[in-house]
């Protein structure tokens, strides 16, 4: 904040950015009017969500996202000095508050979903928002925590890992019932993205019926995304226990 001017400039640069992005979605349905049975608000419902989940998560752990530097400037070793948890610090080395802009731009886009489908703001709707929310930030936190443990072995951080992460988003903007079964099952139980998003809106949509799950599967499904966080904090602990500090 002590450079004002460049960081409302930032937040309005992500702001755009993700408006363009969803610009081309409501391009896509002004020429073809729906993606199979689903309409260009119930779409900007999944939209919404992920990014302003996605926002949080990129905001919080940009410590991880930045890991591959760290081991090699030899820095981690200071980390491990600390009377703290390394994942504590590193969740504390960066918190990117310009992703407000990404932030913003998907909860207007959310809001407008709800009102354009009249769906009433009740204990349940807020339940399935609220838990969507949270299971789908612990999700994508776990991936890029994955990405930094791999850094471990391989020092230099794997960009190949942005296919989960930016293109998690992207896959997540839609309803997941547009792809293809292997597609989707991979999503459901290798990375738990449909759990975490997908499931819980069917619930608002109250079209829970396309997927064939039981609605009570889709309140407890973005429990998914914190036992996702919970298996990639147990693997962080197995790198740290690989560490051999960087040998200079």
């Amino acid at each position: 904040m002590q450079y004002k001017v460049s960081f409302i400039l930032q937040v309005v640069g992500h702001l755009l950015g993700t408006a363009v992005e969803f610009f081309g979605i409501w391009a896509l349905f002004t020429r073809f009017n729906s993606i199979g049975t689903w309409s260009l608000s119930e779409v900007a419902l999944f939209y919404g969500m992920v990014n302003i989940s996605f926002a949080c998560a990129d905001a919080l752990a940009r410590g991880f996202d930045s890991f591959g530097k760290i081991i090699k400037n030899g820095d981690f070793d200071r980390l491990l000095l600390r009377p703290r948890t390394t994942v504590l610090q590193l969740l504390g080395i960066e918190f990117t508050l310009k992703r407000i802009g990404r932030f913003s731009q998907g909860f207007v886009v959310m809001m407008w979903s709800l009102l354009s489908l009249h769906i009433s703001f009740s204990l349940k709707t807020f339940w399935l928002l609220g838990t969507s929310f949270i299971g789908t930030i612990a999700l994508f936190i776990g991936i890029v925590i994955i990405q930094a443990t791999l850094t471990f072995w391989t020092i230099e951080s794997l960009e190949v890992m942005n296919i989960l992460t930016y293109g998690g988003v992207e896959t997540a903007q839609y309803p997941l019932a547009i792809y293809s079964k292997w597609f989707q099952r991979f999503l459901t139980f290798l990375i738990p993205l449909a759990c975490v998003s997908y499931f819980p809106l069917l619930a608002v949509l109250e079209k829970q019926d396309i997927f064939l799950v039981p609605l009570w599967f889709c309140y407890v499904s973005p429990m998914a995304g914190i036992l996702f966080l919970i298996v990639t904090l147990q693997l962080w602990k197995l790198g740290e226990r690989y560490y051999c500090s960087t040998g200079s």
